[in-house]
């Protein structure tokens, strides 16, 4: 089993067209939805997918929902809502859904995280036992580890790796002891996706020698349980085709051999986001 813990799905022929990518937007601007990925995925051995949220539109939660309700390809749903005066009540919406997950958000809510009902609002989501994506970058690490702390049930994935510049050399040094901070909170998982979108020269060098010290660098952080696969498809297609996303992660991870592999692929992804067979 492989799980792609980071796609996002998306038709701009709807009718209400889409908030994201935006038109003029030549590579990323077409209808996305579970087909279209399976066909990518399944000839690398991936056998399902959790969706991220790609909409701002609070009622696109339920436009990704439908989608999964009728294809069991995706396995749950890491959703938008924005915290603020109606946050539980927009929460409550979705959280008895077996597929909704939990939610993602930006780094701009760890800049201060006392403004507004940023914490009230995290703490709904903890007592409703939902997960929690951050798009942060090292210097807000520090501020979603206090959020670790504060509410230990909630089980926290960093997207991305943290957004590292990849060249090749091993990690700088303050985004290693950030993410070491935040590793000693057994309730964070890093994603390790996007991966060649990381990487320094464009498009993205293929050998996986190129990665392998910043692999190295988040295998010896967050360990061996700690680590999620995700590809972050569509987007990813900016950096590398899919083939080439999941060669460079399975090269570094197929080494470490079957039991730590597993891990990788889709063993702590459960862990993370509870979602359950279909």
């Amino acid at each position: 089993m492989i799980i792609d813990t980071h796609t996002h799905f998306y038709d701009p022929t709807r009718g209400q067209g889409i908030p994201w990518p935006p038109a003029d937007n030549e590579l990323l601007y077409r209808t996305v939805l579970p087909a279209h990925h399976r066909e990518l995925a399944q000839p690398e051995g991936i056998t399902g997918t959790v969706v991220v949220e790609a909409s701002a539109w609070l009622d696109d939660n339920q436009w990704i929902l439908d989608l999964a309700a009728d294809d069991p390809w995706i396995v749950g749903f890491v959703g938008h809502i924005d915290p603020g005066e109606a946050f539980a009540a927009n929460l409550a919406r979705f959280a008895e859904h077996p597929l909704f997950l939990g939610i993602r958000l930006g780094g701009r809510y760890f800049d201060d995280l006392h403004a507004g009902t940023v914490l009230q609002d995290i703490e709904e989501l903890a007592k409703n036992l939902l997960a929690l994506d951050v798009l942060v970058r090292a210097e807000q690490v520090d501020a979603v580890g206090a959020v670790a702390r504060l509410f230990p049930e909630l089980r926290i994935v960093i997207d991305h790796i943290g957004h590292v510049p990849i060249d090749g050399n091993a990690p700088d040094n303050t985004w290693q002891e950030a993410m070491a901070r935040i590793a000693e909170c057994r309730n964070v998982y890093c994603k390790v996706s996007a991966v060649p979108e990381q990487a320094v020269t464009q498009p993205a060098p293929a050998a996986g020698d190129y990665y392998q010290p910043t692999l190295d660098a988040l295998w010896r952080i967050f360990g061996e349980d700690h680590v999620i696969f995700g590809t972050n498809w569509p987007v990813s297609d900016r950096a590398a085709d899919f083939s080439t996303v999941v060669a460079i992660v399975r090269e570094y991870v197929e080494r470490l051999g079957p039991e730590v592999a597993a891990k990788y692929w889709h063993a702590n992804a459960r862990k993370a986001y509870r979602f359950v067979d279909r």
